[in-house]
């Protein structure tokens, strides 16, 4: 196995957890916040993974401008606070279908890539440690997707629903 299928294979199995975690939430629990402390609720968590990706995929690996829609900065980008309000945020099934074309076109790039394309410096890197090169930057996809969808996880249980996998 490539290394790019290998990445290709851990962003398509974490989307598919995502999916499995998201699927009977609707309305109020998509802003349930997760902990008694607070947290990242499940509709903030898609449109940051979506802004992220954009983010890293076009503006770090292509060194284009990132593709993703007018204000979704302010509501989802780094240092972003979510809120309890449903009515701030796109519907679930808008911030899905973003999510969707952004990770098409992530997966596409993966498919073109040679493993040592994963070598090669990244265009724009903040942290260089994070995202230097392009195979840091697609790491950084994978453990950024796990780190939240534990998150819905966690809402999930505040909510009293029973685990999606058992």
């Amino acid at each position: 196995m490539k290394a790019t299928e290998f990445v290709a294979g851990a962003l398509t199995g974490g989307k598919a957890w995502m999916a499995g975690l998201l699927a009977d939430l609707e309305d109020g629990d998509l802003v349930a916040v997760p902990t008694t402390k607070g947290g990242n609720h499940p509709l903030w968590v898609i449109g940051h993974l979506t802004a992220s990706e954009a983010s890293i995929v076009s503006g770090m690996i292509k060194g284009e401008q990132p593709d993703v829609p007018d204000g979704w900065g302010p509501l989802f980008g780094m240092g972003s606070q979510p809120v309890a309000d449903a009515s701030k945020y796109p519907s679930k099934a808008e911030l899905l279908e973003a999510f969707e074309k952004v990770r098409a076109e992530t997966l596409e790039l993966l498919a073109r890539l040679a493993d040592t394309d994963l070598d090669k410096p990244s265009a724009n890197s903040p942290n260089p440690e994070l995202f230097g090169t392009v195979g840091r930057c697609l790491a950084t996809l994978v453990n950024h997707q796990t780190f939240h969808v534990g998150q819905i996880a966690d809402a999930r249980r505040a909510l009293g629903r029973k685990p999606a996998f058992a």
